[in-house]
């Protein structure tokens, strides 16, 4: 495992990043698993042994749903959740695909950066979800979408469509949505190439010891909050964050990131990893943010004597924002660039700390 190693390759090399989205995740369903059981799981729980799988990624509560409607077998017959397994079992677990949900228009307003017949290109809000999933049928950006395009590209199918790449649901910034199916498989081969490009900005708690650097980790659900990501140990996937600093203030610091890899929630979860959270996270970032401060300024050695930052109190989310998008046009092929302005709570906060100057001994300026 590494953190926090420096420097990376430079941030504007196509190679250095080849995600574009802090909100891609692998497909969690399975039609049918198959698990042979080792000794060293004998006398497990059948339900806790599923629950534990990784490569399931299912709720406990999900599990024993399953192995009720009869869709666990332990050699070929049901059970029930409360069976002990033995070495040699073989237990097949099939999930069912979830069922298409009915998508319907919504005149949602939209911050629209850029549109043509071929694309859009949108600033979504913090705390929209993308697309429909269970537990979000309506509000989504698929839904606004509907009401405002006469048409999009069916390639992501009933439920996504127009939908090239996501932000998770409290990740604000800059996405584009294809219209034609052209115009889809285009931007689609750019991210798998590298050649379209996000960058993200993030405020985070405390000073970060380097200008510039890595963070390279494990990771995948966490196996005590299944709400939560986290970097592991072992097994999960690989996750890839190059960030810079753009501004310190010593309690605080602005930095740039980019993705290597795309996994929910990566940046926040590997951010925080490193002892340096986004501002205002509800998740991942601390429960008490001002004690916080307090033990890093204890850590730097200088007293902390300053109110805590009014406006980063107030922030109503994550200080994470996609600010930068840059592709080639689908069909002109001409080179394009858009930035999409950060929330306003952000910006409150950015100009209370510039305004107030940095605190702290390390002062030094990026460069």
């Amino acid at each position: 495992m590494r953190a926090a190693s420096g420097p990376p390759r430079d941030m504007s090399d196509p190679s250095a990043a080849s995600s574009f989205d802090e909100g891609d995740e692998a497909e969690l369903w399975q039609t049918e698993m198959e698990f042979d059981i080792e000794p060293r799981h004998a006398g497990q729980r059948l339900d806790v042994f599923l629950a534990g799988r990784r490569d399931l990624d299912l709720t406990r509560s999900h599990v024993q749903k399953l192995i009720a409607e009869g869709l666990v077998t332990v050699d070929g017959e049901e059970t029930k959740a409360g069976y002990r397994l033995r070495p040699g079992d073989r237990v097949v677990v099939s999930v069912p695909h979830p069922e298409p949900l009915d998508v319907e228009p919504e005149a949602i307003p939209l911050d629209i950066v850029y549109e043509d017949e071929h694309l859009l290109v949108v600033n979504k809000p913090r705390g929209m979800v993308v697309h429909p999933a269970p537990g979000h049928s309506r509000g989504t950006l698929v839904n606004a979408l509907l009401a405002h395009c006469d048409h999009l590209s069916g390639i992501g199918g009933v439920c996504r469509p127009g939908i090239v790449h996501r932000l998770d649901k409290d990740t604000s910034g800059v996405m584009v949505v294809a219209k034609t199916d052209r115009a889809h498989l285009s931007l689609a081969e750019q991210i798998k190439n590298r050649t379209a490009h996000r960058r993200y900005l993030a405020l985070v708690h405390g000073d970060l010891p380097l200008d510039e650097g890595t963070i390279e980790t494990r990771y995948g659900r966490d196996p005590v909050n299944r709400r939560k990501m986290a970097v592991l140990q072992e097994g999960g996937r690989e996750a890839v964050t190059h960030y810079r600093v753009l501004e310190r203030f010593g309690d605080f610091t602005l930095i740039e990131c980019a993705l290597r890899t795309g996994r929910t929630h990566q940046i926040r979860v590997h951010l925080a990893h490193i002892g340096h959270p986004v501002a205002g996270d509800p998740l991942y970032g601390p429960r008490r943010p001002r004690r916080l401060r307090k033990e890093m300024a204890r850590t730097m050695a200088v007293e902390d004597v300053h109110p805590y930052p009014e406006a980063v109190g107030a922030l109503e989310g994550q200080a994470l924002h996609a600010h930068l998008l840059t592709f080639r046009h689908p069909v002109s092929g001409e080179p394009m660039e858009f930035r999409a302005p950060m929330p306003a709570d952000m910006e409150r906060a950015l100009a209370e700390l510039r305004e107030r100057g940095p605190i702290g001994p390390h002062l030094r300026r990026p460069g």
